[in-house]
């Protein structure tokens, strides 16, 4: 995967004055864990802009004052109110130790039922997995191409790589095809026309 470069700056102050500070200047208060140390960084909001608001599943690489630290966004603050980010925690990666994150779903292929009227309806939206940073991958592949009315695709279907272990439930529904309420109506009134006939049939 590649890594969007993001340029971070070292802070001193860790207090609520210092941080409210900041963040009127602009910045957002952050921490860098990892290495058997965390560190305290601030970073500007257009620099993770791209990192943040998007659905996909990014890595980030931190210039720090010069040093370069490769990581993903483990959790954010946003305010309640405004929904600017109050704060983020960034975990960095090193090799070869395994990390958990949470990526998206890509569905491929056509499902039968869509074709037919259906609508695909997402349960989840991300899958947990477990690897080594050099494993990870931006999405798993999830085919639909079997899926009929009324049917249902689990996470045991998903498509996934060598070195990479599922957290989430094997059982779970990641996805579905609702039948539309016009074809339920219709499939209502055939059933109902059927019992009329044989009703029909037994006088």
């Amino acid at each position: 995967m590649d890594y969007l470069s993001i340029l971070a700056s070292k802070r001193e102050g860790t207090g609520k004055k210092a941080m409210k500070s900041l963040r009127k200047e602009g910045g957002i208060p952050a921490v860098l864990y990892g290495s058997g140390t965390n560190t305290n960084l601030s970073v500007k909001p257009l620099a993770v802009r791209d990192l943040i608001y998007t659905s996909e599943f990014k890595l980030a690489e931190l210039d720090l004052d010069g040093s370069k630290h490769k990581c993903f966004v483990k959790d954010i603050q946003f305010d309640p109110i405004t929904d600017e980010i109050r704060h983020i925690d960034f975990l960095e990666l090193i090799k070869g130790q395994p990390v958990k994150v949470n990526v998206p779903v890509n569905y491929v292929g056509e499902s039968p039922g869509v074709k037919v009227g259906g609508s695909l309806m997402s349960q989840m939206r991300s899958i947990k997995i477990k690897c080594t940073p050099e494993n990870i991958v931006s999405s798993l592949d999830l085919d639909i191409s079997g899926v009929e009315l009324g049917g249902a695709i689990r996470v045991r279907d998903l498509t996934v790589p060598a070195n990479i272990e599922v957290l989430s439930v094997s059982a779970a529904p990641v996805a579905y095809v609702e039948v539309p309420r016009a074809l339920k109506s219709a499939a209502t009134a055939e059933a109902a026309e059927g019992e009329e006939e044989t009703a029909e049939e037994g006088e």
